[in-house]
């Protein structure tokens, strides 16, 4: 099987990667869902404008969605079924990002991970064709478990920003002050925590179980699962130099993961 003849070196986005498997009408519609996203996530994270304006910014959304004022999420949601609601948790989950983010508790920050991640999820399965209930408990554990690991990739970028997402309970807990990780000076606690917080991502992908009815139609969260999987391993491997570089796969290995992931999806029926 060739790979789709858009697939550039340019595509940094994994989950705009992993779309462009979809057959086309599909992916056509998985790739106008995820410019939403992009926009109001954004939106959220332009360093130009002040917060009031990019929370105003945020709010004509939220009022576009519930007017019904946006052609190409109408036609979405026509097509779809997509509840409204789920479109506006995403945008809602963005605004939390407009000023820096501090999450007291595990449930805090598993709060704003179902709005950037599991919304998102659970709006794609409908577009991806899936008719499974129990793909609608897999979407939610691996939104969890693919957003667990951006904040752990993006701990070192997230506090030279001022951002901290990891919960607040498990820095004490550990030992790690919220100085050591906005100066990027790590304590002996820092590699245990990552480790910790390594393992709950590393749950929640484990619980992500695919139903069998729709495997052919996850191909596209499947490819994400595996590329994060990578990224998770790399990161654990090398004891997370968050705040030397970013974790990143090469297209030579995106390619290859996702060529992995097409084909044992093929032999299933």
């Amino acid at each position: 099987m060739k790979p789709p003849s858009n697939v550039s070196p340019a595509s940094s986005s994994h989950l705009a990667f992993a779309l462009l498997w979809l057959p086309r009408e599909r992916r056509e519609d998985a790739m106008a869902f995820y410019r939403f996203c992009r926009t109001v996530d954004d939106i959220a994270d332009e360093p130009g404008p002040t917060p009031r304006d990019r929370r105003l910014a945020l709010d004509e959304w939220l009022r576009r969605i519930a007017d019904a004022a946006d052609p190409t999420l109408e036609r979405l949601i026509g097509r779809y079924g997509i509840p409204r609601d789920l479109l506006a948790e995403i945008v809602r989950g963005c605004a939390m990002d407009v000023e820096p983010a501090r999450f007291a508790t595990v449930a805090d920050l598993e709060a704003y991970c179902w709005k950037v991640a599991c919304a998102v999820g659970l709006v794609s399965i409908r577009i991806f064709g899936c008719r499974s209930a129990d793909s609608e408990t897999y979407a939610v554990h691996l939104g969890y478990a693919l957003q667990w690991t951006n904040i752990l990739r993006d701990v070192g970028e997230d506090a030279a920003i001022g951002r901290i997402y990891l919960p607040l309970e498990d820095l004490a807990r550990f030992g790690v002050s919220e100085s050591e990780i906005l100066e990027a000076r790590p304590g002996l606690g820092f590699l245990p925590l990552m480790a910790h917080e390594a393992s709950r991502a590393r749950a929640r992908f484990a619980a992500a179980v695919p139903p069998l009815p729709d495997r052919r139609a996850l191909l596209a969260p499947e490819i994400m699962r595996a590329l994060y999987l990578k990224i998770l391993a790399r990161l654990e491997r090398r004891r997370f130099p968050v705040f030397a570089e970013r974790t990143r796969l090469s297209r030579v290995a995106k390619l290859a993961t996702a060529f992995a992931v097409v084909a044992r999806t093929r032999w299933v029926r």
